[in-house]
């Protein structure tokens, strides 16, 4: 049995989260920017689909990237190279969400509903949700976005219109990380195709420890809108 949460209710402590499944810690609520913000600095995100209520979820170990912890292979990094695509931060926010959401190969529906889409949104535009696209002559090639708080970058999913097109996307965010200010990505749930890419697992006591260290508030993140080509983020990191 899991809580149920009052609009506005305080969550449970992370530790009461379910081991099967993995890290569901609560539900109902709900997806106001105060919640939200609440949850993410506590390690909790919203996970559901429009046949549940908001469900909460905080899973261990949690799936994280650290400083150096990015690898692309040699393949990766030439077939970029040539490619040379354009970087764009917070461009087309509302682009990423939907193509995040758009039907993927092998999976029924999305979890990101009207509702989920219509918050991350609203976050974007107080300054706390962020996105990275990257872009060649046919548009937009792929991107992630999520939260940032603090010395954390939340992230909560990617897309590829190309091939490479989120690899790219994550590995210019980690590239430009140190100049965004932030230190930890949060990639939430561990899949074979993050640890290829040098994801870590990081226990529970140690992912809270590294919150409440790296968020010591949330403030809103302004992110440059500059443009960037990938050779161009290359010459800064020889290995993004």
């Amino acid at each position: 049995m899991i809580p149920w949460l009052p609009a506005g209710g305080p969550f449970p402590v992370v530790e009461e989260a379910l081991e099967e499944p993995n890290g569901l810690l609560a539900a109902g609520g709900d997806l106001s920017p105060s919640t939200l913000l609440c949850a993410y600095r506590q390690g909790i995100f919203p996970w559901y689909d429009d046949t549940q209520p908001i469900l909460w979820w905080s899973p261990a170990p949690r799936c994280v990237f650290r400083p150096g912890d990015l690898h692309l292979s040699r393949r990766t990094r030439r077939t970029l190279r040539r490619w040379n695509p354009e970087i764009r931060l917070d461009r087309d926010f509302a682009g990423v969400i939907d193509a995040c959401a758009a039907p993927r190969a092998g999976q029924d529906g999305t979890w990101i509903t009207r509702d989920m889409r219509d918050a991350y949104l609203r976050l974007h535009h107080l300054g706390h949700a962020h996105c990275v696209t990257v872009h060649d002559d046919q548009g937009l090639a792929g991107g992630i976005y999520g939260i940032h708080l603090g010395g954390v970058f939340f992230g909560e999913s990617m897309f590829s219109r190309r091939d490479n097109g989120s690899k790219c996307a994550l590995a210019a965010l980690w590239t430009l990380a140190p100049e965004l200010g932030i230190q930890l990505l949060d990639a939430q749930v561990e899949n074979p195709h993050l640890m290829r890419l040098g994801a870590v697992l990081m226990p529970r006591q140690e992912f809270q420890t590294a919150l409440r260290t790296l968020i010591t508030d949330t403030e809103p993140r302004t992110w440059p809108p500059v443009p960037v080509t990938w050779n161009g983020l290359a010459e800064r990191d020889r290995d993004p």
